[in-house]
């Protein structure tokens, strides 16, 4: 098993900086704001042909009793209950502080081996860095620049050593090897319209901050789970706001966050309040999905206890605002109550499936020609168009080259009629479809 090492400390010590060099990654949004982080975020790393998984927690205050400090200290109690080791991270240039203190409380109850870590230590002198903190009782303090890299790979060295010490002895014949695809779903919609609790419900537990404020979420979040014997990864995202209300440097962060997390998923789940109309931003989110060429599937949450009369408004609503998303799925649940969740994973599951579809050219050809014996595209002039044979020439979207002559001649509508053709002949619900036409070239025709 990959160890596990879970990074904690109090507010603005550098622990995303740290998850950042560890993962040799981005994920992890860093700024000169304390509680940036918030949920547990999870990353893989590797030294060499050792690999391992770290967590990076929001700032921990273990007396937090309510509030969104209290919440995140629940996301980093889980985190070291997760870990196999615990990196204690603290701030050499404040030195050591109450919160500190309380914190190493907690870490020693816990039972999990700590390291104790003094962050931006560059240009300091070692003794004069780690007098304060043996006051800590937590051994030899390990110092490093986690912004400048100084330091950062003797420690991880020293911990993965140490996570793997505490890893109990593994029964080979009780490892199975997870060959199957991962599912992507990346979670999205406005503020407070219950992604992080749709995303607890399906995983049957508090993983991420379900809070009654928008704005809770403010980094995209992977997290692995196996549903009926398939694999997935869900991606819980920050809500995005119209652009005229991204007042916070750090929630345009968090926007750049979720339509990244839109590029790299297989299907994205949009999902709609319906204790709120149709915005303009919804449209919005669900153009950029579309322009993206993901394969979709929309939920209507919070849709238990609303009267006939409301639901009803809902539909028109949808079907006046988004209908050109007629190709998706559109289910009605209540995230909270797990009401409609199994028929929203069937959706996604078809939906992945109809944009991975492995479409035969004899097959599509054959379908093109049928459209066009039903159909003519209309002429230009004096010419008519060719369309002669077509090919598959993508996966997620699935994408349709067709080829003849003087196709730059057709238009948009008939365009549509191919798309909508195809899709009914190919099951291809949940995800968009692309055609493109490809004329062959004249070789009389001066150059």
């Amino acid at each position: 098993m990959k160890p596990v090492i879970a990074i904690v400390g109090r507010p603005n010590v550098g622990k995303s900086t740290l998850f950042n060099r560890l993962t040799r990654s981005r994920d992890a949004l860093v700024a000169d704001l304390p509680g940036l982080t918030r949920d547990r975020h999870y990353g893989e790393g590797r030294m060499g042909e050792r690999p391992f998984l770290a967590i990076d927690t929001g700032g921990f205050e273990p007396v937090a009793k309510e509030g969104i400090m209290h919440e995140m200290a629940k996301q980093t109690r889980q985190a070291v209950a997760e870990a196999d080791m615990v990196i204690f991270l603290v701030d050499g240039r404040q030195g050591i502080t109450p919160h500190d203190k309380t914190i190493t409380d907690f870490l020693r109850k816990s039972g999990r081996a700590v390291m104790l870590v003094v962050n931006k230590a560059e240009g300091m002198k070692y003794s004069a860095v780690t007098a304060d903190f043996y006051e800590l009782g937590l051994g030899d303090p390990y110092v490093i620049s986690a912004a400048h890299g100084v330091g950062v790979m003797d420690l991880l060295e020293e911990a993965l050593d140490l996570a793997l010490k505490q890893q109990p002895p593994v029964d080979d014949a009780l490892v199975v090897a997870n060959t199957g695809k991962q599912i992507k779903i990346a979670i999205v919609g406005r503020p407070n319209v219950g992604k992080s609790t749709l995303v607890n419900t399906l995983l049957g537990e508090e993983r991420v901050i379900a809070f009654d404020m928008p704005g809770t979420t403010r980094d995209a979040i992977e997290i692995p789970f196996e549903r009926d014997g398939r694999h997935y990864v869900l991606i819980d995202t920050a809500g995005i706001r119209r652009r005229g209300k991204v007042f916070e440097a750090i929630e345009k962060f968090s926007v750049v966050k979720t339509l990244q997390a839109i590029s790299e998923a297989n299907v994205v789940l949009l999902l709609l309040d319906a204790h709120q109309d149709i915005s303009e931003q919804d449209a919005h989110i669900a153009g950029f999905v579309l322009e993206s060429g993901r394969a979709l599937v929309v939920g209507v949450n919070k849709w238990d206890g609303l009267i006939s009369e409301r639901r009803d408004e809902i539909k028109i609503d949808i079907e006046r605002k988004l209908n050109f998303l007629s190709f998706a799925k559109f289910h009605f649940i209540s995230a909270l109550k797990a009401t409609g969740v199994d028929q929203l994973m069937k959706s996604i599951n078809s939906a992945y499936a109809a944009a991975m579809s492995d479409l035969s050219t004899p097959k599509l050809t054959r379908a093109l020609i049928e459209a066009v014996e039903h159909q003519q595209p209309r002429r230009k002039g004096s010419i008519r168009p060719k369309l002669r044979y077509a090919h598959q020439g993508g996966m997620n979207p699935p994408i349709v080259v067709i080829h003849g002559n003087a196709l730059d001649s057709i238009d948009d509508n008939y365009k549509r009629y191919l798309e909508k053709h195809f899709r009914e002949t190919f099951s291809l619900v949940g995800t968009p479809l692309r055609i493109e036409l490809r004329s062959n070239k004249n070789p009389f025709a001066r150059n």
